[in-house]
């Protein structure tokens, strides 16, 4: 289904909401959830016997890039990340004794930070832990990805994360113009990007995604159109294109980039217009909220056939994974828990050293709150929904159960980001690029929340 770009629209519904990487956000995780609740529902888990995913944070980054706002250690001391390594390690043992050996790891994502500021023979003791560890997929069915920062790695660095594995790459890209990437202290050149993408190609990488961020210090419409033009050209399998919210009150970075060179909102708009029209013109498809892939890509036949899920990596596939997380910050979803470890690094070393999971806060969601995820995720992941169909799934009259949000809806149809009637929703091509603000309908703690500058702006 194609986008349609409505400047009315999204200026009237683009505010503030949240991405729904899960359902209830992070926002809602409270400390009531104890390391010992998490136990209990992993070891639990085991009885339903579906497939791991793995995510392992690796916070680590040699410069700031200054419009960062993720959970990140900017350092060059080994000393430091030696001993996190240390406790990471202790984490994994601790969390794979959880888990029966007869659960695959289908998934694994390596994020951060900079997963890719660990050197070659940290990456192998880390994979050869994992595998030690936890009973991994090695068909070619698995999906075993990672971040890389293209300043980090060379060709044979590529070529050694193949050999680990991995055989699905995310380079961080953002913006290819050089007085932009000067602006948020990101240099690096065309030419070093190609040459990795060429180094994965030939190493057998079967997806490549590039992440680019609209939004940023210099950009305009005209240089943008550059980048687009370089990025169509290497044909990354997908893109995830970010707004760039500036937030210099929470993220300290970010005061070093002069408000005064921030592209207008108009031009944001424009930009962000120009990109979908450049990426669907060039053969991708638009996936939701920010993501693009080509036809042919897992994303796309994932959405056909009814595997496609949003989760904390964004879009994925393997629906039907438990998510073990394992580092700093990092949030896992087991069955109908979610948990996410210590934000400091210094309690979450102190936590693993005592021999304690690092876990911390989180939410163990409830019958409604399942309902609601799955209208969401319905929502977010397909454009459509059956009041039907997922009222005799969940064994519930949909209309007489969210008959508040139907009311709620209708304002939208009336505005054309769906159409509405006794039968279902579908979201029309206006509607697509305010995904976050129809799902918001659904959400129960939206109220609560609303207008917190915690979440991102849906455009």
């Amino acid at each position: 289904m194609k986008v349609c770009f409505d400047t009315d629209l999204i200026v009237r519904y683009g505010g503030r909401g949240p991405r729904y990487t899960s359902y209830p956000t992070a926002l809602q995780f409270n400390e009531d959830l104890t390391a010992d609740d998490y136990r209990a529902h992993a070891l639990a888990s085991n009885e339903s016997g579906v497939p791991l995913s793995l995510y392992v944070h690796i916070p680590f980054c040699h410069t700031l890039c200054y419009y960062c706002g993720c959970n990140k250690i900017i350092t060059r001391n080994e000393d430091r990340v030696n001993r996190y390594m240390e406790m990471l390690y202790r984490e994994i043992e601790m969390q794979s004794e959880l888990f029966d050996k007869s659960r695959k790891i289908e998934q694994l994502h390596f994020g951060g930070g900079t997963p890719t500021y660990l050197d070659d023979g940290q990456l192998d003791a880390l994979m050869a832990k994992l595998r030690g560890a936890f009973n991994f997929d090695e068909s070619d069915e698995r999906e075993f990805s990672i971040e890389v920062d293209p300043r980090t790695v060379d060709a044979d660095g590529i070529r050694h994360l193949a050999k680990l594995g991995f055989n699905r790459l995310s380079l961080g890209i953002q913006d290819f113009d050089p007085v932009v990437q000067e602006a948020v202290n990101r240099i690096q050149t065309t030419e070093d990007v190609l040459n990795l993408v060429l180094a994965a190609r030939d190493s057998g990488f079967e997806s490549i995604s590039f992440d680019l961020i609209y939004g940023l210090p210099h950009q305009t419409v005209a240089s943008f159109d550059k980048t687009l033009e370089l990025v169509i050209g290497m044909r990354p399998d997908r893109l995830a294109v970010y707004n760039y919210a500036h937030l210099p009150q929470r993220f300290k970075g970010q005061r070093m980039i002069n408000d005064d060179d921030i592209p207008s909102p108009e031009v944001k708009l424009e930009i962000l217009h120009r990109t979908i029209d450049s990426l669907c013109g060039a053969g991708y498809e638009y996936i939701g909220m920010d993501h693009f892939a080509l036809p042919d890509d897992e994303l796309v036949l994932a959405r056909a056939n009814g595997t496609l899920q949003r989760n904390f990596q964004g879009y994925s596939t393997h629906r039907e994974c438990d998510l073990v997380a394992l580092g700093v910050s990092a949030i896992g979803s087991i069955g109908n828990v979610f948990a996410q470890s210590s934000v400091t690094t210094m309690e979450y070393e102190v936590l693993i050293e005592n021999g304690q999971l690092p876990i911390r806060k989180g939410i163990a969601v409830d019958d409604d709150d399942l309902l609601r995820a799955d209208v969401i995720q319905a929502l977010m992941c397909y454009d459509k929904l059956s009041f039907e169909e997922f009222g005799a799934q969940h064994n519930i009259d949909f209309a007489t159960y969210f008959a508040e949000e139907i009311k709620r809806l209708q304002p939208l149809a009336d505005d054309g980001l769906i159409e509405l009637d006794q039968s279902g929703v579908n979201i029309t091509q206006k509607g697509r690029l305010l995904l976050r603000s129809i799902a918001m309908v659904f959400d129960r703690y939206i109220n609560q929340a609303q207008n917190d500058n915690r979440f991102s702006k849906a455009i």
